[in-house]
């Protein structure tokens, strides 16, 4: 359980994030709603949330930008007091075969989805040393373990979370602080929806379950390592991609 607990979850307003905010608020958690969009969609999560029992908060916050980053996590530190739990979720794909794929699009993806996660860690860290205990957990992706044609940003930042994650568990682990990854497969979100028929059919073809994820599946596995249950597991990433990385 995660009574007394202050969480912070990025781009939590919907899909993976919103799920990942409501297991950890069902496991007792107070839990912040960053969002960079939707600010309709982040209160309603908020609204679950309290629907639990739970206490939470939207925070509008695009963790691309290292000062809005570093604000954001020393207001959320000075309301609760503490930051025990830290989710990199946020991300965004701009896909496209490489000859084709602008620098603009490169960067965006490379900002959001590795630079968030460098800008997030790097401020809450001070206050997690501080405190001798923390739980990380980046979110990354199969894309960052097997690469996948047509998403060389998004491969490239997924699996320099890897990197980052490894580095950062090894750094902070003298002080108590654990920091994992999970790397889902497809997931049946926003981001997954707008794929046509024959890409979704040649996507499950390669699951050897043989269906796409639903955004609990990753929940669960991040409530279970931000949980005193898994105090003893640090640098890993974990797939939850119905087998597709094996």
């Amino acid at each position: 359980m995660l009574e007394n607990k202050i969480a912070l979850v990025t781009g939590a307003a919907k899909g993976i994030g919103r799920a990942i905010a409501l297991a950890l608020a069902a496991e007792g958690a107070t839990v912040v709603v960053n969002y960079n969009g939707s600010a309709e969609r982040a209160e309603k999560t908020v609204e679950e949330i309290r629907a639990l029992g739970a206490d939470g908060c939207a925070y509008q916050c695009n963790v691309a930008d290292t000062q809005a980053a570093l604000a954001m996590i020393k207001e959320v530190t000075a309301k609760y007091g503490s930051l025990d739990i830290l989710v990199n979720n946020a991300g965004i794909t701009r896909d496209n075969l490489i000859m084709k794929m602008s620098e603009e699009d490169f960067d965006a993806v490379i900002n959001a989805n590795l630079k968030g996660c460098f800008n997030t860690i790097k401020a809450v860290s001070r206050q997690m040393l501080k405190q001798r205990s923390g739980r990380i957990i980046n979110i990354t992706s199969v894309s960052g373990i097997l690469g996948n044609a047509g998403q060389a940003n998004y491969a490239a930042s997924k699996a320099g979370v890897i990197g980052l994650t490894k580095t950062m568990a090894r750094e902070l682990a003298s002080r108590g602080i654990t920091v994992n990854a999970v790397a889902p497969g497809f997931v049946d979100t926003d981001m997954t929806q707008v794929l046509s028929d024959s890409v979704k059919e040649a996507a499950t073809a390669q699951i050897p379950l043989g269906r796409f994820g639903k955004p609990e599946d990753i929940a669960n596995m991040v409530a279970y390592l931000a949980s005193e249950k898994a105090a003893y597991i640090t640098g890993q990433i974990i797939s939850v991609d119905g087998g597709m990385a094996i």
